[in-house]
This record gives structure tokens, sequence and C-alpha cells, in this order.
């Protein structure tokens, strides 16, 4: 015998399909606050990891700035230490110059000139003394042009100052000097003179005396 079903079916049905649409919206919802969530522990991690990263940067940046700070001041110690270099080597050079300086000033002078007073500024020498004559002054200036560790001599000024035979002439001369290295590196000239002769010509012959009267000169007749 058939069987036949008078309850209301058609309403069971839409109840049952909107319970399974609410299990499937909210599973969909659960989905998706679970999705959202794994997103956000994902961007929370590289979040982190980055920031992790740009405080090692920052670390790293911060020990470049320090070690940068101690370059710049070895720098410094090295620009220093190289000027003190320098200057003790221009005052080794200047110790042998002083030393070629007085020798060489002792070898030009000549005869019937006195150096009264001399003043060095850089390389130029500035001589001031006294001479018999002009013409010792030119021996004197000669003399210099002749020396290796002088050159470019340049008269100042020769005036006539008193009477005085010894000290007639005042005069004050340029010269300029030559550094050692420069002085090693030429080669030597073995004919340049390095004192001449003295610009004052030799006195005259003094005349024979004349026998007084009356006498006989040895081995002559009267």
């Amino acid at each position: 015998m058939a069987k036949i079903n008078l309850l209301p079916w058609r309403t069971e049905r839409r109840r049952q399909r909107e319970r399974d649409f609410y299990v499937i919206l909210g599973a969909a919802a659960a989905a998706a606050v679970l999705a959202w969530l794994l997103w956000g522990y994902v961007m929370g991690v590289r979040i982190e990891d980055q920031e992790s990263r740009n405080s090692y940067l920052k670390d790293e940046i911060h020990k470049l700035d320090d070690a940068l700070v101690e370059v710049k001041a070895l720098e410094a110690t090295r620009d220093n230490l190289k000027a003190r270099k320098d200057i003790i080597e221009k005052l080794q050079a200047g110790r042998s110059q002083m030393v070629h300086l007085f020798d060489e000033l002792v070898k030009t002078i000549p005869q019937g000139v006195r150096l009264v007073s001399l003043k060095q500024a850089g390389d130029v020498l500035t001589l001031q003394g006294v001479a018999q004559a002009n013409g010792n002054v030119s021996a004197y200036m000669t003399n210099l042009e002749h020396s290796r560790y002088l050159k470019g001599t340049d008269l100042q000024k020769t005036e006539l100052k008193d009477t005085d035979q010894r000290n007639r002439y005042e005069f004050g001369l340029n010269v300029k000097l030559r550094s050692p290295d420069a002085v090693e590196s030429e080669p030597l000239d073995a004919g340049r003179p390095q004192n001449s002769a003295p610009a004052v010509p030799p006195a005259a012959a003094t005349p024979p005396a004349t026998p007084p009267a009356g006498t006989t000169p040895a081995g002559g007749k009267p």
C-alpha cells in the first residue's frame, strides 16, 4: 500500500536550505576571519623581520659613523705628523744649508769688504756691509755668483759713506740661497773659482832709496 506524505515538505526543505545557507555563510565568515588573522600574523612577522633588519642597519650605520670619525681623526693625526715630518726635514736641510752658507760667506768675501749685517727671509739673504771701493763690491758680487750655494745676486745700493779709506763705501745686496739637495744633484764644476783675488790693486813698488851724497854704491863706480 503506497504511503502518502501529507506534511508540508516544501516548508521543511526551505528551512533545511536556510540552515545550510547559514552554515555555509558561517563557515565562509569563519574562513574569512581565519584568513584575515593568518594574513595579519604573516604581515606582523614580516614587519617584525623588517624592523629587525632596520635596527641592524641602524646599528651598522652607527658603527660606520663611529669608524668614520676615527678615520677622520687618524687622517688629522696623519696630516699633523706629515706636517711635523716636513718641518723636521726642512730644519735638517736648513741646518746643513746654514753650514754651507757661512762657509760660502767666508770663501767669497774678498779683501777690502766687511759685512755689517745679514738677514734671511725665506730663500733670500740680505747682506749689508762696507767696502774700500766699488771695485771690491763688484768682486764680492762676482764671487757670490760663482758660489754653488748662492745665486741671483742683486745690488740694492752702494753709496759713499765718509772719508774713511777702510770703510768708505756702504753697500747692500740680496742673494738667493740654493738648497743642498739641488746643489748635490748637479755635477761639480771643478773649474769654478771659489775665492776671487782681492779687488784692490797691489801697492806700487817703493822706489829704491837714493844713496847719500858723497857715497859710492857697493860694487859700483863713483
